[in-house]
């Protein structure tokens, strides 16, 4: 379906955006599928190449809004599984998942997240965090700066041998970013899912092994 955008207020790469956004056939199967965003089928993607995902698993959700990723992580842990999801902003409530919302690097965030948990071990920590991307070199630091804070929280909860699935922008602080990975995991993957838009720097390093120390 053709959609017309006729909002004169919106810049041309603006309205460019909401046009690709609108004909982009992920944000119309989401759409028919019932997901919250297109990011579902880039989830579906690496789990179904890498099985990351099992029943009754513990999974930690950041940067979890609109919460795509928390919808498909409740459906494949399961009942028995847990789902605990955290952002900064609002998100609406979902079957099986748990909800904090605020900054987890606060103490008392980061505290309700563990007594949510109530000692059960975390076998997967998940991220989708991005900050709004305009495709400055100035976008890269905050980018790269919320993918070490996920690996920070990933660091302080996950059990042995857990996992740890993070968006990164490839550029400066990229390739520091992965040996930091690597020498507190024991294997670590690169994911360029399909649902990806070809021109987004955007890659996911699956990390497994966690290596307590």
């Amino acid at each position: 379906m053709s959609v017309r955008i006729h909002n004169n207020k919106l810049s041309k790469s603006s309205k460019d955006w909401m046009r690709e956004h609108l004909e982009d056939s992920y944000v119309q199967r989401a759409q028919k599928d019932g997901y919250r965003s297109r990011a579902a089928y880039k989830l579906l993607e690496i789990n179904q190449k890498d099985k990351l995902f099992k029943t009754g698993m513990t999974v930690v959700d950041l940067g979890s809004a609109p919460g795509s990723w928390s919808q498909i992580a409740a459906q494949l842990v399961g009942s028995n599984g847990m789902v605990l999801a955290s952002d900064i902003l609002h998100m609406d409530a979902l079957p099986n998942v748990d909800f904090i919302q605020g900054d987890f690097r606060e103490d008392d965030v980061f505290n309700k997240l563990l007594d949510t948990l109530n000692g059960r071990p975390v076998d997967l920590v998940i991220s989708d965090m991005a900050p709004n991307i305009g495709g400055n070199a100035s976008d890269q630091p905050r980018a790269m700066y919320l993918c070490e804070l996920a690996l920070d929280f990933a660091l302080r909860v996950l059990k042995p041998n857990g996992q740890f699935l993070v968006k990164v922008f490839q550029g400066e602080g990229y390739e520091e970013y992965r040996k930091v990975i690597m020498d507190n995991f024991s294997v670590l993957k690169s994911r360029k899912p399909e649902a990806s838009r070809a021109r987004s720097r955007e890659v996911y390093l699956l990390a497994t092994g966690f290596k307590v120390k």
